[in-house]
């Protein structure tokens, strides 16, 4: 027996218990090698909390992507797994220790990662509840963990061969420094913000002349690190003072003028202090020149012994008192207000500062450049097409790439230094004498073990099975944010070490913003719990409204109404569902073509066309297009229309002409639910199983197949609809109640009279109450796709009731003009109003004369 459905749907009931069920009997697990196999990886989430909207959106556009291959046939694996996210999840179980009256330190470094593993164990569980609460249909016999030991055996690989073929390399370089990570961040870890500073301008004094010269800076604090003061060789306002000293206002020291190109003649006074320990300019200027790099700050971002008194300080407040030392010493000149771009660390949001260190790095142009070569061969296809740009644009200009952080929790380094000899040892395992060496503390970079996700989730270094089954991948779907984190990085280790692509299309898309357009954030409060959207609405309508709202690429907004309008949708859905189901009994209906009437085969063909759409916009993963195409022809086509005709049908005294309406109803259903089930799994899954003859789950369907039709005489199908549609709104236009009989005439796009079915005739003069006749004296015409219809006025418009409303409205016309000229005549009114007013006025006149004319000939 069939599952009968419930009378009104219930989100909350369909939901419950299908998930479990779908996983218990290994729905999700791939390996079915009969198959073609397709592959898409979860880009993992961190484990620093729960999933967010962003996290929805970018799942359920990876699981429909990955259940629509499944119908295809495909054995299809979509592999989940999560990010040990270095940075933010070391500064939250720092915050859950300090919370707790501890220090990291009090535990020391196991003690920590054992706190840090629990924290991970107890996230894990809450993201795999949201995923379930997702419905994404993950193998979980296959989960990763970017700290799991396998991907730890990858990335020992990596770092040790980009090692020995000369790619990663030690060495001291400024570097982006987050003073409360206190760690090393890379570029695309920094996030730029304009802020409001200032530009000090300080009077240092030449030791041989006595001449003052004008220097400027942003950050005085770096003053302390000075090593010179640069001017440009060409300059002809300094030459004379290249090789002498000047004096440095913050601490006294005598600072050597010396010239370099770098600096612009035209900016500020062309005078500019050196400091190459805290500026990527400055460093450079003293690798050219030889100069010393003294660091002047902590790695917490106070001030260190080369401060003097102001030792100790934040480094902001060392800069206000610097300056107030400064001025003091009348040696300010000005400060004025300074707008500009200034980095914030993209983890803890502090003030980045540039910061010269001893680090690990690696080599990006080698590894760039074989991407970029095989783009134009063999290329990663983008989805949205112009990503292809931007993604080229970054390889091209690639910096090299600091991969060392100063943490706890990540991948160790696996570098060893000699504790005598300070000699480098670097290897997948420890040197054998380990009593005399000392591995560096250091841990990689989080991107550094993601770069490797699509193929050391799939067992490499190991010559697996399933990573010559599914690799590379087929999809990456991810938001155009991580283009360089991640999707780069993925690049050029996948061939590096795979020699291969890590996948064959990526899937771009933007951001979820609130419904004003502002990005959602903690400090706004306008961001959205997906499981809150859940419990109100369901997940089958918050995946259609993500999946349907928004183009590749494109940022989305969240709006509730438009989430409330998917759950109407399915609420339409369900509501035909019943109606097939009540008029179709436990039997298993076979189309016979030869038995379908002109509206089953009318409505077998729109949904040919409909799915043809479909097909093609899946693949391009427009599923937006998809969705508006869906939902047009089941509202409109299949539940507006088809289930209406389909009543004559079932009414009909033919068994042949019954039975034929029901196999269509039920072959359209199946069909509905399977093209939606992608989108909305659950209540596909629900509505499925209440038809006979479907089986186990609709997990194991297959995609629909376009049913070849005979389309002879369709166009009348379409031109009754048409016409139907056309009656009922004049009625609503004229105002004539739905009961009223009316007459109607259907013309040709020859204005001959339209050749109809005989059934197709009698469908639509019930329909549409009108009785099929000749018009000749007063019509009303209105043209249709395919010809014209035209109902009779006198039947449409009550003549004398609309002759009492039209005098009523020639009166108020009337006196409204009336008023009009004897306010424009007040020559008073005239010369005491504003113009605008008496423009309005005289406007309004000219308008009420207008309208009068045009009462006067519909009364006439």
């Amino acid at each position: 027996m069939r599952k009968e459905l419930a009378q009104k749907y219930n989100h909350l009931d369909i939901e419950k218990d299908k998930y479990q069920e779908w996983v218990d009997k290994g729905y999700f697990t791939a390996g079915d090698i009969s198959k073609k196999p397709y592959s898409l990886v979860i880009p993992p989430p961190n484990v620093t909390g729960k999933l967010h909207l962003g996290h929805a959106w970018d799942n359920t556009l990876q699981d429909i992507a990955i259940r629509y291959q499944r119908l295809l046939g495909k054995d299809a694996l979509y592999l989940p797994g999560m990010d040990h996210a270095g940075i933010a999840t070391q500064a939250k179980v720092d915050e859950r220790l300090r919370e707790q009256g501890i220090s990291r330190y009090d535990l020391g470094r196991e003690g920590f990662l054992n706190k840090s593993w629990e924290w991970k164990e107890e996230y894990a569980s809450h993201i795999r509840a949201q995923w379930e609460k997702l419905g994404i249909s993950v193998d979980y016999s296959r989960e990763r963990f970017t700290l799991d030991e396998g991907l730890n055996k990858a990335v020992n690989k990596v770092f040790v061969d980009l090692y020995n073929d000369g790619l990663i390399y030690r060495g001291y370089r400024i570097i982006n420094w987050d003073v409360q990570a206190q760690t090393a961040l890379s570029n695309i870890e920094v996030e730029h913000k304009e802020i409001e500073g200032n530009f000090f301008t300080f009077e240092y004094t030449v030791e041989e002349t006595g001449e003052k010269l004008a220097v400027s800076t942003t950050r005085p604090e770096t003053m302390f690190g000075d090593v010179c003061i640069v001017v440009h060789p060409d300059d002809a306002r300094y030459q004379h003072l290249i090789g002498k000293h000047a004096i440095n206002p913050a601490n006294g020291e005598v600072l050597p003028i010396i010239a370099d190109d770098y600096i612009d003649i035209e900016f500020g006074t062309g005078v500019m202090k050196c400091t190459p320990a805290h500026d990527p300019n400055d460093y450079e200027i003293g690798k050219r020149h030889h100069l010393e790099m003294p660091i002047c700050m902590n790695p917490d971002g106070t001030m260190n012994e080369l401060a003097h008194q102001f030792a100790g300080l934040d480094r902001f407040e060392a800069r206000k008192q610097l300056v107030a030392y400064i001025k003091e010493n009348g040696k300010l000149i000005s400060i004025e207000k300074h707008i500009h771009s200034v980095g914030h660390s993209e983890r803890t949001g502090v003030i980045v500062e540039p910061y010269l260190s001893d680090q690990w790095f690696v080599k990006m142009q080698p590894l760039a450049q074989e991407v970029l070569k095989f783009q134009e061969t063999d290329p990663i296809k983008f989805y949205p097409e112009r990503f292809n740009h931007t993604f080229n644009q970054w390889l091209e200009n690639i910096e090299d790439w600091t991969i060392s952080r100063q943490l706890w929790w990540g991948h160790r380094i696996p570098a060893w230094f000699h504790n005598e000899t300070q000699e480098v040892y670097v290897g997948e395992t420890a040197p054998e004498d380990i009593e005399n060496w000392t591995q560096d503390p250091d841990v990689l970079d989080t991107w550094f073990s993601s770069a490797l996700w699509p193929f050391s989730t799939l067992g490499w270094p190991e010559q697996t099975p399933d990573l010559e089954r599914y690799y590379p991948t087929d999809l990456l779907v991810t938001g155009y944010d991580i283009i360089f984190f991640w999707v780069a990085r993925m690049a050029f280790q996948g061939r590096y070490f795979t020699g291969s692509k890590p996948f064959k299309d990526v899937l771009m898309h933007g951001l979820i913003r609130d419904e004003h357009g502002h990005k959602m954030s903690k400090s706004l409060g306008n961001g959205v719990d997906p499981m809150d959207v859940i419990q109100e609405f369901g997940v089958d309508a918050l995946r259609y409204f993500l999946t349907t709202n928004s183009t590749p690429g494109q940022d989305m907004r969240y709006v509730p109404e438009k989430v409330e309008a998917s759950w109407n949708f399915i609420n339409k859905i369900w509501n035909a569902s019943r109606f097939v189901n009540m008029h179709t009994s436990d039997q298993v209906y076979d189309i016979e073509k030869a038995t379908l009437s002109m509206v089953d085969r009318h409505i077998i063909h729109q949904f040919n066309r409909t799915l043809d759409e479909v097909n093609r916009n899946m693949d391009k993963y427009e599923y937006a297009l998809v969705g508006n195409t869906l939902q047009r022809f089941v509202w409109d086509d299949f539940c507006s229309w088809y289930i209406e005709l389909s009543k004559s049908g079932l009414q009909s005294e033919d068994e042949t002409v019954v039975y034929a309406t029901k196999a269509t109803l039920a072959h359209m259903l199946k069909n509905i639910v399977k093209v939606l089930h992608p989108f909305m799994p659950f209540v596909t899954e629900e509505i499925y199983q209440s038809m006979p003859g479907s089986l186990e789950s609709i997990n194991l369907e297959t995609w629909p197949l376009m049913m070849e039709i005979d389309t002879d005489g369709l166009e009348q199908v379409t031109f009754m609809i048409d016409a139907i549609s056309a009656i009922r709104e004049l009625r609503v236009q004229y105002d004539v109640k739905p009961s009223k009989p009316l007459t109607a005439q259907l013309l040709n796009n020859k204005d001959n009279d339209y050749e109809f079915d005989a059934i197709l005739k009698a469908m639509l003069e019930s329909m549409a109450r009108v009785t099929i006749g000749t018009i000749t004296e007063n019509p009303v015409k209105q043209p249709i796709q395919g010809g014209s219809i035209i109902l009779l006025q006198d039947e449409l418009v009550d003549q004398e009731a609309l002759l009492v409303k039209l005098n009523a409205e020639k009166q108020r016309l009337e006196a409204e003009i009336s008023r009009g000229e004897k306010m424009l005549a007040n020559q008073n009114f005239i010369a005491k109003a504003p113009a605008a007013k008496v423009e309005a006025e005289q406007a309004k006149l000219d308008e009420y004369r207008r309208q009068l004319d045009v009462v006067l000939g519909q009364i006439n």
